[in-house]
């Protein structure tokens, strides 16, 4: 069942490492550095992005250096900047200015592919849902369908509460079955919240029936799920943002099955249809 990893500090370490018990094919970590702190990310056996969240950073891959890597210094100010880096391959990240708070996300692949910078410019935004049905949200594609071909089964965006408070992953729906119109990935979800005490409520539950356990989330709160509906939803008065992390199974497309009770609301919500397009062209 999906668990709830509260905040603590990981002092640079694997918050879900290689070979996890409950999604071995998924890997998260996030990495703080001064200015002038280096930090070699090398994860054998997955693929990786490395996304600033604030501040910036120098990253070097073999030959490929990239350079000032994060635009932004405030999280909820503007679109990210990431770095792929190829199983396989060693990464060295050095902070930069005012330093850096990054995420390095992974997935198992058997796949030897290219480094590539992801630029804001780059980044694919989708928005829908709206303020009166309490759905308005953005998403900010890192490794997306523009990136099909370069990487393997990783997915990774950044998702934005619109507004302040509101419904994600609404209607309710899952992704843990290969199978006619679904699709099988593990997800990993990490949190912040502005102002910063703000928190939100993560549900996760099997089936349609069950009452799953319901997580009070925070900032800094990671989510591990394996299986099951996983609808979010952010308190008032506070915005909420959570990085996404998708590992396919066997393919990269992302199908989502969707509650049966509740998908009618798939036509209440403004442009929720692209956001499920997008994901399936990835």
């Amino acid at each position: 069942m999906p668990a709830h990893i509260k905040p603590f500090d990981n002092k640079n370490k694997a918050i879900v490492d290689r070979d996890d018990a409950l999604v071995p094919r998924t890997y998260m970590n996030v990495v703080r550095l001064k200015d002038g702190e280096k930090y070699i990310s090398d994860v054998p056996g997955y693929e990786t992005v490395i996304v600033p969240m604030e501040g910036s950073c120098d990253i070097t891959i073999g030959e490929d250096v990239y350079l000032g890597v994060g635009k932004r210094e405030v999280l909820f100010d503007d679109k990210p900047d990431g770095v792929y880096v190829p199983s396989g391959s060693k990464a060295s990240i050095i902070g930069i200015g005012s330093g850096v708070n990054l995420v390095v996300a992974g997935g198992r692949t058997d796949k030897q592919l290219k480094a590539f910078r992801v630029t804001p410019g780059e980044v694919d935004k989708v928005q829908y849902g709206s303020d009166d049905t309490k759905t308005h949200r953005k998403i900010y594609h890192i490794l997306g369908p523009k990136q099909a071909g370069k990487s393997d089964r990783l997915l990774v965006s950044e998702l934005f509460t619109v507004g302040a408070g509101g419904w994600s992953g609404f209607p309710p729906h899952k992704h843990d079955e290969d199978r006619e119109g679904e699709s099988a990935f593990e997800e990993v979800y990490y949190f912040r919240f502005d102002p910063a005490h703000g928190f939100g409520a993560q549900f996760a539950y099997v089936h349609e029936d069950d009452f799953g356990p319901v997580h009070h989330i925070k900032d800094g709160s990671t989510i591990v799920l394996d299986k099951g509906y996983h609808p979010v939803v952010a308190a008032p008065g506070y915005r909420m943002y959570y990085f996404t992390i998708l590992v396919g199974k066997s393919t990269r497309t992302l199908l989502q099955s969707f509650e049966k009770k509740h998908a009618y609301q798939l036509e209440t919500i403004p442009g929720i249809g692209d956001m499920i397009k997008k994901f399936k062209d990835s």
